[in-house]
């Protein structure tokens, strides 16, 4: 079993809102996945954007900036 590490999570209203996330990460060269939602959070879409921590405050600017919704960030160990 792999050791667990913290993780940064996004959640979004919409799956648009993911993708959109998906594409602007990957344009900037930012770190991070598109991945299931975790159970012990809840949210309107299936899918969250996965990153380290450390990058909160930087993908906090730039979705604002892009325009794209969020229904929340956590930090978990996965």
């Amino acid at each position: 079993m792999r050791e667990k590490s913290p993780r940064l999570i996004v959640t979004f209203h919409t799956t648009a809102g993911a993708i959109a996330t998906e594409q602007l990460c990957r344009r900037l060269g930012l770190e991070g996945k598109l991945i299931s939602v975790p159970r012990c959070i809840t949210s309107d879409c299936g899918m969250a954007w996965s990153a380290p921590p450390e990058l909160r405050e930087h993908l906090e600017t730039r979705l604002q900036e892009a325009g794209i919704e969020t229904a929340g960030f956590y930090e978990l160990p996965l």
